[in-house]
């Protein structure tokens, strides 16, 4: 199926369309693609903003949750007039009002395996912005089953990490590989805070892995893992290898 590109689309996405890696041809895959963006929170918020100023033809987004006024510091997608809100309402009235070429679907629970299995054929690659294990561990489960590829990124205080889970690429780890337990237990933002500025790098530089993988452009940190320090202005790459035992992506 193609996906012609309007005289208002070329106009709107001009800029990238310029780059010799991204094309007319890369701006209609994107057009065609349906993301599946779970968690509307700090990391949430700019994966999905990004991604529709880009000109992403669907997305889907996924967050029982409402807005609180603490959450206004870093979800750049959520006002104060939208406190007590639905946060996948708040942000898709964002979304729509920065680009109403992007169609918008929300759906105000919390993810479990069967509403994971619902959507996951309708994605091609699924934004993890969730946070905790849990959630994170039923999403690699889910998506891996479903072959479809997985960016996560996390974030705390000034940290943050990223990295590409694909099921599509036989070499490729799991989530489960780099974390083979649960951490739970483990302190949260809400123990130690967050600066807003580290979710805002974490999540465009995991929209930017996304839409490498929907165009099929560059390199991409599948079995690597991306590890950035605000605080320290570092930032280094690590390798994750494969776990032959793993229970999630051994069989595969």
């Amino acid at each position: 199926m193609t996906h012609e590109l309007s005289d208002a689309e070329l106009l709107r996405y001009h800029r990238q369309i310029l780059l010799p890696s991204w094309d007319i041809a890369a701006q209609q895959k994107l057009r065609a693609a349906t993301v599946l963006v779970l968690g509307l929170g700090g990391l949430g918020c700019p994966v999905a903003q990004y991604l529709a100023a880009a000109g992403v033809g669907r997305l889907i987004l996924l967050d029982d949750d409402r807005v609180d006024i603490s959450n206004l510091q870093r979800q750049p997608l959520h006002g104060e007039a939208d406190v007590g809100r639905l946060k996948v309402e708040s942000a898709a009235a964002s979304l729509k009002a920065l680009n109403p070429l992007v169609e918008i679907v929300t759906v105000a629970a919390r993810a479990d395996a069967a509403l994971l299995a619902r959507w996951m054929p309708e994605v091609a690659v699924v934004a993890d912005c969730c946070d905790n294990f849990s959630t994170r561990d039923l999403i690699n489960a889910s998506a891996w089953a479903a072959q479809v590829p997985v960016v996560s990124a996390a974030a705390i205080a000034w940290q943050g990490q990223l990295s590409v889970f694909d099921a599509r690429d036989a070499k490729s780890p799991c989530y489960r590989c780099l974390y083979p337990d649960s951490l739970d237990a483990e302190q949260t933002c809400n123990d130690v805070g967050v600066m807003a500025s580290t979710v805002a790098v974490m999540g465009s530089l995991q929209a930017n892995e996304i839409l490498k993988l929907i165009a099929g452009v560059g390199s991409n940190l599948c079995g690597k893992l991306l590890l950035w320090d605000g605080h320290q202005a570092n930032m280094r790459t690590l390798r994750i290898p494969r776990d032959v035992a793993c229970p999630v992506c051994s069989s595969t």
